[in-house]
């Protein structure tokens, strides 16, 4: 008997038998799916595809201001549990893509799938510490954003390891290590390779601290420091490190709805970042970060979300700059499914160099919306926009389809977005 041949192959009924055994097999584990996307069309008045507007170096205001396809595609399982004690499977992998063309490939020079979580979570792993979570891998920890420009102005995301929700008796207690790279050599520094620059992040959170009736703080602190390989020793690339304090105070029953003040500085490495090291050389000096944003209700039918943002950066090599950001978006609901929003949104770069001209931004959408309730987070969410933009002459704050010389544009289209 030929040896390929000595078992005979499955009918189509013994097959299908058993892959719903291995599927009922299976069903222990409950798969927890999540996500995120938005995508849509647009176009600019005169012609071309969508133009989005930001100013230079900083987040823009998103509402009929975005201008690709983005997904996030979560699935997770807990795959153990024994009385209070559980180990948790997470993933996420991301695509972007211009949202072009019908077949759009990560082959195109703009298309792109990225992993950005994978991990495991283990609950009351350490019976000396109930409650605690320890968790390796790759991770979304504890990001901290501006919903209506996508600032996220606390986030270490990334490769790492951690130890959060420890009880300290007053407030829970997280620590964790993540990393960063940069692809900045530093001084003169001559990389044959090119590798990329390693940074080690610790980050240390105290949450949950009652202050005031309905007011909780979470302070914090990151330090980062290059680790660098034996070749960037040699090359002389700088091991500069860093850190950034942060303090934020949420006040629940604000006005009816939340207001969150936040209060950061960082040295070096942690400068204008979010708490992502980066350790260039010319990335020297200190920063000074103040934001106060939050959502309060306008009477029965209308919300409002509103932001300030006061960033001073200074560096050694005079290439620092003030960022001076005011946004609102004020959503009128007609009915449970319709509602109108409207956005503004004020940006102000002021570089540090002596004599360099201010880059201002105004931009204004309004949108008709459909979504499942009256509430301003309720999704999914279709909308009809037109947005105008314009914006100082001594730069360009537009991506494509308005040319260099212009300073204001319009563009027009529809959007989706949910989460779940």
């Amino acid at each position: 008997m030929n040896k390929y041949t000595r078992f005979p192959l499955p009918n189509r009924n013994q097959l299908t038998a058993a892959i719903a055994a291995m599927m009922v097999s299976t069903t222990s584990f409950a798969i927890d799916f999540h996500g995120y996307f938005r995508s849509g069309i647009g176009a600019t008045a005169g012609g071309g595809d969508q133009a989005c507007f930001s100013a230079p170096g900083v987040s823009k205001y998103r509402l009929g201001n975005e201008c690709e396809t983005y997904a996030e595609i979560q699935l997770g399982s807990e795959v153990f549990r024994q009385d209070d004690t559980s180990f948790y499977v997470d993933s996420m992998i991301a695509y972007i893509t211009p949202q072009e063309n019908d077949f759009e490939t990560v082959n195109d020079d703009d298309a792109t799938i990225a992993v950005r979580q994978f991990n495991v979570r283990g609950t009351n792993v350490i019976k000396s510490l109930p409650g605690s979570t320890l968790w390796i891998g790759k991770r979304f920890y504890q990001r901290h954003d501006v919903h209506i420009n996508d600032f996220f102005y606390w986030d270490v995301s990334g490769p790492g390891a951690g130890l959060e929700d420890i009880d300290v008796g007053t407030g829970l207690l997280h620590v964790a290590w993540t990393r960063s790279a940069n692809n900045e050599t530093g001084d003169g520094a001559d990389l044959g390779t090119g590798d990329p620059v390693t940074n080690d992040i610790i980050d240390v959170r105290w949450t949950g601290l009652p202050v005031n009736p309905g007011g909780t703080l979470e302070v914090g602190i990151d330090y980062g420091r290059a680790n660098l390989d034996d070749e960037q020793e040699s090359a002389g690339v700088d091991d500069q490190d860093g850190y950034m304090f942060t303090a934020e105070h949420q006040q629940a029953n604000f006005l009816g709805g939340y207001n969150k003040l936040t209060l950061q500085y960082a040295k070096d490495s942690l400068v204008a970042s979010g708490g992502r090291s980066n350790s260039s050389a010319a990335n020297q000096g200190s920063m000074v970060r103040v934001i106060d944003h939050g959502l309060i209700p306008l009477g029965s039918d209308m919300d409002m979300f509103y932001v300030g943002i006061y960033e001073d950066t200074s560096l050694d090599n005079n290439q620092g700059s003030q960022w001076t950001s005011f946004g609102v978006r004020p959503t009128y609901y007609w009915s449970p499914l319709m509602s109108t929003a409207v956005e503004l949104g004020f940006d102000r770069v002021s570089p540090e160099a002596s004599g360099a001209e201010d880059s201002d931004l105004q931009k204004v959408t309004i949108a008709q919306q459909w979504s499942p309730g009256e509430t301003f987070f309720a999704r999914p969410q279709l909308r009809l926009f037109a947005t105008y933009a314009n914006w100082s002459d001594d730069y360009n704050a537009a991506s494509d389809s308005i040319g260099p010389d212009d300073s204001n544009g319009l563009t027009f289209g529809a959007q989706a977005e949910v989460w779940w």
